[in-house]
């Protein structure tokens, strides 16, 4: 059976490396971006460029958006008018979950069905085995699309809800530049005794790493123990990490460099703390984080 054919609709690195793995498996692809020179390579490639979004969409059933937020898929989509009547639309872009839901009942008003996606690699990786992506949507035009949407990576489906895909992606990024965030703060602490960033970087790489093994320690599920309001204080308290907590601010303090990343940190569990939950596990934080306004 041939493969479907396939428009993409912004060519930024992702989008590109989108177009690419397509390709290699047989699918028609055809393309379009506002800049148009940055479709050369994927023309020279095997990709169509179409002259017009309304020529793009009118090309295939399936049109994926790789572009920078859900405004632009506005900015480009309302040049294609009444193209986009019974095409399925995948918005690969970044924004938060209430836009998805209101770019889903966009879609619908003119006529097509819309998917939310959020790419959980960067642009080398996808299409290997270890590229995955969450969608969330009609259910049924999902699964029509399947196919080709594996392509890209391995699809993890989360319900019909449009704005659940951009959840989980947000929710993924929370994790990663937060960390990013803690490990830029970690290497100017040290820099303020003259640690240089390439002595600081591998020394602080491991603690990273190790996040796994801790979480899984004991052979506990933590987020099991959090639904079931299990907080158990046997490997550590809120007390025990909100000391360090204090101790990090401190030093912080202490050398210049900026305290908002440790402050926040530290808040969560003086808040804790002050609830009378000083005894109990660290996860005890998400109480004060899922409720700030509120003392239980």
């Amino acid at each position: 059976m041939n493969a479907t054919p396939v428009t993409l609709i912004g060519l930024g690195p992702m989008g590109q490396a989108m177009v690419r793995s397509l390709l290699a498996a047989g699918h028609p692809v055809t393309v379009w971006n506002r800049t148009a020179g940055r479709a050369d390579g994927v023309v020279a490639d095997g990709a169509v460029l179409a002259a017009s979004p309304a020529e793009a969409v009118a090309a295939s059933e399936l049109v994926i958006l790789s572009l920078t937020d859900y405004q632009a898929m506005y900015d480009v989509l309302r040049a294609a008018g009444t193209a986009l009547a019974g095409r399925t639309i995948v918005n690969l872009s970044s924004d938060t979950p209430d836009r998805a839901r209101e770019a889903a009942a966009w879609a619908a008003e003119h006529g097509a069905r819309f998917v939310t996606g959020g790419v959980m690699v960067p642009a080398p990786m996808v299409g290997t085995e270890a590229a995955y992506v969450y969608y969330s949507g009609p259910s049924d035009a999902f699964e029509a699309h399947r196919p080709a949407l594996a392509r890209i990576g391995a699809p993890r489906y989360l319900g019909e809800d449009a704005g659940l895909a951009q959840l989980m992606y947000q929710a993924h990024l929370d994790v990663f530049l937060t960390s990013l965030s803690a490990l830029m703060h970690a290497t100017a602490l040290l820099g303020s005794a003259g640690i240089t960033a390439a002595e600081a970087v591998p020394e602080l790489m491991p603690t990273l790493a190790d996040i796994p093994a801790m979480l899984q320690a004991g052979e506990e599920n933590v987020g099991a123990q959090i639904d079931a309001g299990e907080h158990p204080g046997h490997l550590s308290t809120a007390t025990m990490m909100g000391a360090t907590a204090d101790h990090i601010v401190a030093t912080s303090a202490a050398v210049g460099i900026d305290l908002t990343l440790p402050r926040a940190v530290q808040s969560h569990y003086h808040r804790a703390i002050a609830d009378g939950h000083g005894k109990e596990n660290w996860t005890r934080i998400i109480d004060g984080i899922r409720d700030p306004d509120q003392r239980r």
